[in-house]
């Protein structure tokens, strides 16, 4: 199909910290049954794509996919190093355990960057994002917040017309450090000023991303909506981190909850979470209807969580139970994906299957 015929292709990814395990894992899963069924040894996943955004874990799992990395590599980075870099769990309640929390924290942070900043070094090395968008042609977007002046930010390869090059020399490295700053869990992130005159010194601040755009699928579609001509469609495809089920029991009982019981910021971090994935993508399905050309959202599908998987979705959890159990769930709802692939009624799943029967094989 003509590249200015074939519709604009962008891919969302949530944030979610540990639970990014079970967003590589169902693409990796997803794209290996589509191989299998192409006869192919693998998918170019990332060139399925013109443009992907992410944030926080969405971010890395971007950032690796543009890369042309193989998401069996950012689920062993997960694997490997999630204890080194959650070093300390968010404490359950007060008393000795939250002392000694607040004594050991900030080192247990400053720890946790070093070893999240080696293990993206060992993949991307010291590629910035222009070098990125120079060898793959792919569009970068990943969300963060600037601390100096609490704005948002999205660091971008110079995809848009109108771009400055002001994020060219960033490298992948930073840039992820950056998008999963989440205050709490992580430090935030000093990120030298890449074009400073030499001699001189000069940073930024940053922290997670997820904190104005969890879900980013806005971000894509107004970029994707730059990008293109009128006449050309956008096809904007959602995931997820393997969410907690939707809402909770709230009566006049536990009505005033103090930090204990919002998990000292923990539970409210899984509840913007969860409110920013439903929200945004309401959002976007609304204002695909008044862009006056074809635009589809698509969020993959998913089983409903089982209950056996709640004690393992925490945002830290590092645990290999809590691994293996979202790996698992990921497959699971990959092969549900599978189903939706093949029923030619189904519209999203006929969306989801021309994608992966028309991604790129990957290259030896």
């Amino acid at each position: 199909m003509p590249e200015n015929k074939r519709p604009l292709r962008v891919l969302s990814l949530d944030g979610g910290g540990m639970r990014g395990t079970y967003a590589a894992t169902y693409l990796d899963r997803l794209a290996s049954g589509f191989a299998l069924r192409r006869g192919i040894a693998g998918i170019d996943l990332g060139a399925a794509f013109d443009l992907i955004v992410g944030t926080s874990t969405g971010g890395i799992i971007g950032c690796a996919l543009a890369a042309g990395l193989q998401l069996k590599e950012v689920v062993e980075l997960y694997r490997n190093h999630g204890g080194a870099i959650f070093r300390r769990p968010l404490p359950e309640s007060a008393g000795i355990g939250l002392a000694i929390d607040l004594l050991r924290r900030p080192r247990a942070l400053a720890s946790g960057t070093e070893a999240l900043r080696s293990a993206l070094a060992a993949h991307f090395d010291q590629e910035t994002l222009g070098q990125l968008y120079q060898r793959r042609g792919i569009a970068l977007a990943i969300t963060a917040v600037e601390l100096g002046h609490h704005r948002s930010w999205v660091f971008k390869t110079p995809h848009l017309s109108n771009t400055n090059h002001r994020d060219d020399e960033y490298r992948l490295v930073d840039v992820c450090l950056a998008t999963t700053a989440a205050p709490v869990y992580r430090s935030l992130a000093a990120i030298d000023h890449p074009d400073a005159p030499e001699g001189t010194s000069g940073r930024d601040v940053f922290a997670d991303g997820g904190l104005w755009a969890n879900n980013p699928v806005l971000v894509g579609l107004v970029d994707a909506l730059e990008m293109t001509d009128r006449d050309r469609a956008i096809e904007v495809f959602c995931l997820g981190t393997c969410p907690r089920p939707a809402g909770e029991p709230a009566d006049r009982v536990n009505l005033d909850r103090g930090l204990g019981q919002w998990k000292f910021g923990g539970d409210v971090a899984a509840l913007a979470i969860d409110a920013q994935e439903f929200a945004y993508d309401s959002i976007a399905r609304m204002l695909a209807k008044h862009i006056n050309r074809k635009c589809d959202i698509v969020r993959f599908p998913r089983e409903q969580i089982p209950a056996a998987l709640m004690p393992f979705l925490g945002l830290d959890d590092t645990r290999p139970e809590a691994i293996a159990a979202l790996i698992n769930q990921a497959r699971t709802d990959a092969n549900m994906a599978n189903s939706h692939c093949g029923d030619l009624a189904n519209l999203q799943g006929q969306l989801m299957a021309r994608l992966f029967m028309e991604a790129p094989p990957r290259p030896p």
